[in-house]
């Protein structure tokens, strides 16, 4: 049986991305042992042109899927996360394992 590929536009991957790097910081995200989802509590605002991403500044436009309920719905609708839009966000297994070939991007933007 063939596996539906998923495609993201790119708002969507930058917004999973990100969301993936908060799933990686204890200071932001809860892992349920029993699922192996990840719940991100702390969504970071931005302040002037930038948001700091626990080590990591990215632009504010990179993070502006964070205010952008339909990118949320959309990641819901794929399966790669479950949205309380606007306050947290559920990192399902297939969305902290989704390659969106950017996140190195933001791992090396640190100042």
């Amino acid at each position: 049986m063939k596996k539906k590929t998923i495609k993201l536009n790119p708002l969507q991957k930058r917004t999973l991305a990100l969301f993936q790097v908060l799933a990686g910081n204890p200071q932001s995200a809860t892992l349920n042992e029993e699922t192996g989802e990840v719940t991100i509590s702390y969504l970071p605002e931005a302040h002037g042109s930038h948001v700091h991403i626990g080590n990591f500044v990215v632009s504010g436009q990179d993070a502006s899927g964070f205010s952008n309920e339909a990118v949320w719905r959309a990641l819901e609708r794929k399966g790669l996360m479950k949205s309380h839009f606007p306050i947290q966000a559920t990192l399902t297994i297939e969305g902290q394992n989704f390659e969106t070939g950017l996140r190195d991007q933001f791992e090396h933007s640190d100042h």
